[in-house]
């Protein structure tokens, strides 16, 4: 019997196999989860649902997390479906391509700086809101991922950097405001990993390997290290932890120079 045995998981942000969110997901259901999960458009539908196929789910929900109807309309039909929700993952992270390279100040737009706050930090935030009846009196979990940019000046990582910082302390906020009920709140920084998202960061390869080279372990941190201490967290083996940013990146974000 897993960890996370009956436990209710809602994963988002699947793009495809390849992705953390999918990490998350693959490590809850080994770990005992029931989970349902989301799509964007109805271009990646057919993928998400043959990966909740994969993962013995028939609950494939539509969720543009900028539009309030959806989120609620996403939240109204895991209720048909579910009379409880035990955890979140929040893998949603945007900002426009062009911001994504080169010299900051260059790169930034009022449009782009609003666009990537609204995707990567106040959706996290809107999901928790939403979500609060079906998560109610279940000492559940809200799990969301950022990156070592939101701490430190990361090239080319630009407006996303200040998104994820936002993240960091909507975390904290919302373990405040949530914890009295029971719920905790938590982030994972993972390394970099090669994903769809990711491969609109330009030079991205170039990171890493210098993060292979350079990092204690000597390699990448994987999407599967990811989803295995995004199951932790979810579980109540961590319901004593709220509020916090676990790294997982292979000990990158120790070091000062390499």
């Amino acid at each position: 019997m897993g960890f996370l045995q009956d436990k209710r998981v809602l994963i988002t942000g699947l793009a495809s196999n390849r992705s953390i969110a999918w990490g998350c997901a693959a490590a809850m259901r080994r770990e005992g989860a029931q989970v349902a999960l989301t799509y964007q458009n109805d271009k990646l539908r057919p993928r998400v649902e043959e990966m909740a196929t994969q993962l013995g789910s028939d609950i494939a929900l539509p969720l543009d997390v900028g539009s309030d109807r959806q989120i609620a309309q996403c939240f109204a039909a895991l209720e048909q479906r579910w009379d409880g929700l035990d955890a979140i993952v929040h893998s949603i992270a945007y900002a426009p391509k062009h911001e994504l390279d080169g010299d900051y100040v260059d790169a930034l737009t009022r449009e782009g700086f609003n666009t990537a706050h609204e995707i990567s930090s106040y959706s996290f935030a809107a999901l928790a809101k939403a979500s609060r009846p079906l998560m109610a009196g279940r000492n559940g979990a809200l799990l969301t991922m950022t990156f070592l940019g939101a701490q430190r000046a990361v090239p080319n990582y630009n407006v996303m950097g200040l998104a994820k910082a936002s993240l960091e302390a909507n975390v904290r906020y919302l373990a405040a405001s949530l914890g009295p009920n029971g719920t905790r709140v938590n982030a994972i920084s993972a390394g970099p990993i090669y994903t769809l998202a990711a491969a609109g960061i330009s030079h991205f390869r170039s990171m890493l390997n210098q993060v292979e080279k350079h990092t204690p372990l000597r390699r990448n941190v994987t999407a599967e290290e990811v989803g295995n201490a995004a199951a932790f967290l979810c579980s109540d083996l961590a319901s004593g932890i709220t509020g916090d940013v676990l790294f997982v990146d292979t000990g990158f974000n120790i070091l000062g120079l390499g």
